[in-house]
């Protein structure tokens, strides 16, 4: 598999390891930038209309303006996987991510100092779960050191180029030996994983922290609730999680878009189930037949 990724700089292709973004750019001195990433299935963009509306909110909230519409920008996507295609030399899944900032100019927090929006794609080899993980699942651990940011300070629904809170309380899960964070918020409730959004089943009920608890409103949680749960008629409920009731659910589950929906065995000493006759396998069975339904009603998104 190669590892090649390949960039694109308002406009301009070029290998990801060549410089492309001055020093004095905001998103490098501040995170001041926010990002949208995709994935394909079977050749086709994946969601992307409603990545395109979160990036847009995301904007709004940080009053940035885009540097293009949509259109441009699946334009430019689809120039920058021929790019890289091109260099490979063979074509398969692919995982692309836009950040853009809010540019340059003289130092100083002021966004007013900004001279204009910066864009940058890369595009690389998509990197699923290995299918071993998805038959064990997936060991969390959570974080005691270090909490979600509150809705009212850094919105964690604001897609942002800011994750130093995600990666150290990842970086702590890990030291711990687990494979992901379940990090929570001030009042001690779940909030979600470093990338991914949280699920727990009791019987046939399907339980995920709200909008409130201080969670990213992820697009492959949005698909769950909005089109699987609801076919298979399952009692959804967005309510908040304590981790005392973790040893009264029988399933849990995250959701991620390069990764879309991956089995836990445990979190710190409580243990799921996992296997082919979980409520969680099913749902994977689910979501990949909603996956195959709108790679068929939406062609013109197919990109290879």
């Amino acid at each position: 598999m190669s590892d090649y990724i390949q960039a694109n700089t308002n406009g301009k292709l070029h290998d990801a390891n060549e410089p492309s973004v001055s020093v004095l750019d905001r998103s490098f001195l501040y995170g001041d930038s926010i990002y949208e990433v995709c994935r394909t299935y079977d050749g086709v963009l994946f969601a992307y209309d409603e990545h395109w509306d979160r990036l847009k909110r995301s904007a709004g909230a940080l009053g940035l303006e885009l540097p293009f519409d949509r259109g441009v920008l699946l334009t430019e996507i689809r120039r920058t996987v021929s790019a890289f295609f091109d260099r490979i030399g063979e074509k398969g899944e692919i995982y692309v991510r836009l950040q853009v900032s809010r540019g340059a100019g003289a130092i100083g927090l002021d966004t007013g100092l900004a001279d204009r929006p910066l864009y940058a794609l890369i595009v690389q080899r998509l990197k699923e779960w290995p299918e071993e993980r998805i038959r064990k699942g997936f060991k969390l651990a959570v974080s005691t050191t270090l909490y979600r940011n509150s809705v009212q300070t850094l919105n964690p629904a604001w897609k942002t180029g800011n994750y130093l809170n995600n990666l150290l309380c990842l970086r702590e899960a890990r030291l711990k030996g687990a494979d992901e964070v379940l990090i929570l918020n001030l009042d001690g409730a779940v909030a979600e994983a470093s990338v991914c959004n949280l699920f727990f089943i009791k019987g046939k009920r399907l339980i995920t922290p709200p909008p409130s608890a201080g969670i990213l409103e992820g697009i492959t949680r949005k698909i769950v609730l909005r089109e699987v749960a609801s076919a298979w008629k399952l009692d959804i409920a967005e309510e908040p999680v304590y981790p005392a009731q973790f040893d009264e659910f029988d399933e849990c589950f995250m959701t991620s878009t390069t990764k879309d929906i991956g089995p836990v065995s445990g979190i710190d000493d409580i243990a799921f189930k996992v296997g082919k006759k979980t409520l969680t396998s099913k749902i994977r069975k689910m979501f990949a037949d909603y996956v195959k339904q709108h790679n068929e009603q939406r062609i013109e998104m197919r990109i290879f």
